[in-house]
């Protein structure tokens, strides 16, 4: 059995997007986030290539080295693309060529076999849109959404105006829960904790966790912005790079 605590860069992993729920734009950015867990060495992508909705991934094919596999749809508005993804993850789950996955899809028919990956000891990340049902999103190791992957949009300046509920329902959550509730696991006995340590029972309690989702680009800056929660420093290693621990402030 494949150990999931393999370190990142030692580990092998399997990229299987759903062509019917993926955006082409955004492959580029989708290899980058999955060759930070370690080595894509399987590059596919599932769909009916007779249909002209698979038309904006025929570009990305040959430039982004993914292989293409074919699946028709035997059923009108019935997705068959999920089973043949589905049987290749597990014939590759059972050869061994790889230690982990990358499941890129926002379709909760993936939840089981997230599930199961993880159950073999692999290592599982998922890439979909903020519609992805939490089921598929909890079953994963870590979880990206694909909106955090988009360009910024700049947007001009209006009047104030009244938030609706529609507007209330896309408004970013306040990470201060999950933040205090990771730091509690994480916390050593003189009240500090290793950021990296912190991050990492963050995932672990959300796999979606993700400081672009709050403005930042990275954990660090994110905790340095909510300065009123955290008190922060930065300790040299013995090979001189900075450690950084933070500390809740009561």
């Amino acid at each position: 059995m494949i150990e999931k605590e393999k370190q990142p860069g030692d580990r092998r992993i399997a990229v299987l997007i759903d062509g019917d729920n993926a955006q082409p734009s955004l492959i580029e950015k989708i290899l980058a986030e999955a060759s930070k867990y370690g080595s894509v060495t399987i590059r596919r992508n599932y769909g009916d290539w007779t249909t002209s909705n698979m038309n904006g991934w025929k570009d990305t094919l040959q430039t982004y080295a993914v292989q293409p596999i074919q699946q028709f749809r035997y059923t009108v508005g019935k997705n068959a693309t999920d089973s043949a993804m589905i049987i290749d993850a597990m014939d590759i789950l059972y050869g061994g060529s790889v230690d982990g996955f990358c499941l890129v899809s926002s379709d909760s028919d993936y939840t089981r076999l997230a599930t199961r990956i993880r159950e073999k000891g692999f290592f599982v990340m998922g890439i979909g849109q903020k519609k992805t049902p939490r089921a598929f999103v909890n079953a994963c190791d870590v979880f990206v959404y694909t909106e955090n992957l988009m360009p910024k949009q700049v947007t001009k300046r209006s009047s104030p105006k009244k938030n609706t509920k529609s507007d209330k329902e896309h408004q970013t959550p306040d990470p201060a829960p999950l933040l205090k509730q990771a730091f509690d696991i994480a916390v050593q006995e003189d009240g500090w904790a290793f950021l990296g340590t912190f991050g990492h029972h963050l995932r672990q309690l959300d796999p979606s966790f993700d400081a672009r989702t709050y403005g930042h680009s990275q954990l660090s800056t994110l905790v340095r912005a909510y300065s009123k929660l955290f008190e922060i420093k930065e300790v040299k290693s013995p090979e001189g790079n900075s450690v950084i621990y933070v500390r809740w402030k009561e």
